[in-house]
């Protein structure tokens, strides 16, 4: 599968004096393909995050469309594109998005209970050993450190095996040994297929990059090619 781009953009209408629109994005191609890393770096500001959100499917355009495959995304219904995102796309946002209520395993499951689908129980298992949280199953979020509850965010967002995944600062909030966990986790999952977006400060991401690409003031400054 591959998800491509075609002249996106993202503009936001602010309250104050002057002009009353940020162009955060501007206009652009990109294309992620599958079995690769693509780390996108940048001052905080230059509109990283706003790019990742548009690729998958959280953030409407201002102009242009997002292709997966030949089937335009903020073309299909609501529910339609939802239900696509959760069958191929998996989020790592730079907040906490746990729900307190569950357990980190119950956590980890919650994307098969979105459209009621068998849950892969050995998968999740393997992904708390792999990022080692795997003593930490039956605990609530609300007792865990920082990290521990982004290395949570990490394995419910591929835990569907998405052909996508978005990671957006996953290392934020992590130690140097759990960091290159993280790195080395993302590389494997592009081994086996996935297509992998960063968007990280960290250089160590490079290394395990098939691609690198830096924004500035809202553009990207090298086009992205398979």
């Amino acid at each position: 599968m591959k998800l491509h781009a075609e002249k996106i953009s993202k503009e936001f209408i602010r309250n104050g004096r002057g002009s009353n629109t940020f162009l955060a994005v501007q206009e652009t191609d990109f294309t992620l393909c599958e079995g690769t890393v693509t780390v996108l770096t940048g001052r905080s500001g230059s509109g990283k995050s706003t790019l990742l959100n548009m690729l998958c499917g959280l953030s409407v355009p201002t102009t242009g469309k997002v292709l997966l495959d030949e089937t335009d995304l903020y073309a299909m219904p609501d529910h339609a594109l939802s239900k696509l995102r959760n069958q191929n796309f998996g989020v790592i946002p730079q907040g906490q998005t746990a729900l307190h209520s569950l357990t980190v395993l119950e956590n980890i499951l919650l994307p098969f209970s979105l459209y009621r689908q068998p849950a892969d129980l050995d998968l999740a298992e393997e992904l708390l050993e792999q990022l080692d949280i795997a003593k930490l199953c039956d605990v609530k979020p609300a007792e865990l450190s920082g990290g521990e509850l982004r290395r949570m965010a990490i394995a419910r967002a591929v835990v569907m095996k998405p052909a996508f995944i978005f990671a957006d600062e996953p290392t934020g909030d992590l130690d140097d040994e759990n960091t290159e966990t993280v790195f080395r986790f993302l590389r494997g999952a592009a081994n086996r297929g996935s297509a992998v977006m960063i968007v990280t400060h960290e250089h160590d991401a490079e290394q395990y990059a098939d691609a690198v690409f830096r924004m500035q003031a809202g553009q990207v400054l090298t086009e992205n090619k398979c």
